[in-house]
């Protein structure tokens, strides 16, 4: 038995406001308007969009997000923790959920 269209319509809904609340929390992370740790809860409440990608999209959001608040720790740079890498792999992580996103066929 097939979910009802309106299920699938409100988790598409749910997955496409979370990629923009995605864009949203990376431009303030960005521009520094932001504080990683925020930026990283955030991020993980993003559950909608999360359910909608396969699960590895999680861990490795999970992992970049550890990363980033560990990276807060440090003032500046540092050979371990670069700031400006964890933004672009975050980047890069958003246009993979978009490309996904928009590849998947309709549920239903």
């Amino acid at each position: 038995m097939n979910a009802p269209s309106h299920v699938n319509d409100d988790a598409s809904t749910d997955a496409h406001a979370g990629l923009a609340a995605v864009r949203d929390t990376l431009q303030g992370l960005q521009t520094g308007t932001l504080r990683a740790h925020d930026a990283a809860e955030r991020l993980r409440g993003q559950t909608g969009l999360l359910a909608a990608l396969p699960p590895r999209f999680g861990e490795v959001l999970h992992a970049l997000l550890d990363r980033l608040e560990s990276s807060a720790l440090f003032e500046g740079e540092s050979c371990s923790f670069s700031q400006r890498d964890l933004h672009e792999h975050l980047q890069g992580w958003l246009a993979q959920a978009e490309r996904r996103l928009a590849d998947a066929p309709p549920r239903g």
